[in-house]
């Protein structure tokens, strides 16, 4: 896996060996996710959280781009460990929360300004979880949140709903908070 984009552009990450249940966006989908991000997000002056992280490649776009105020969640406690190692060792801003990302949702008591989550495509409330996070208050008054999905859900039925854009077998839903 590399990183795409900003000051450690090219930069291959050795992901951990083994069987680790995770999915990784393509590198194709993740570069068209960032060049409509990098049009649309002040990365030096905004915060992100990335639900679901996996092997966390999303907030090492972020942090390469100059995102100062990074959230990590996963379940996977090697994958959160990887986190917490990796960011220190790349010296970039990193919460890595270890646990179930609906409980930490229900009780986050701040707001992000832009929030990425790939959750399971099997996952039982994938289809309300648009709303879960737009009606939560986690998403900032002028943020945005893109939600990676299987082609076969489709979300511009929900409130907050603008735009879809596919890539491959992954569709990439992005919503405003507030509407």
């Amino acid at each position: 896996m590399r990183i795409i984009g900003g000051k450690w552009k090219g930069r291959r990450l050795q992901m951990p060996s083994g069987q680790w249940p995770v999915r990784p966006t393509t590198d194709f989908a993740r570069e068209a996710l960032f060049n409509v991000l990098d049009n649309r997000f002040e990365y030096e002056a905004s915060s992100g959280l990335d639900l679901f992280g996996g092997t966390g490649v999303h907030c090492f776009e972020l942090a390469s781009r100059g995102c100062r105020d990074i959230t990590y969640v996963d379940r996977n406690r090697k994958s959160v460990a990887f986190m917490k190692r990796m960011a220190e060792e790349m010296e970039f801003p990193l919460t890595a929360v270890s646990g179930d990302v609906l409980k930490f949702i229900k009780k986050a008591d701040r707001q992000w300004d832009y929030i990425f989550a790939d959750p399971p495509y099997d996952m039982e409330v994938v289809t309300e979880f648009p709303a879960i996070v737009l009606e939560s208050g986690i998403l900032a008054p002028d943020g945005f949140f893109v939600l990676e999905h299987a082609i076969r859900h489709s979300f511009s039925h929900v409130s907050g709903f603008f735009e879809s854009r596919k890539y491959g077998q992954s569709v990439f839903s992005f919503f405003v908070a507030g509407s």
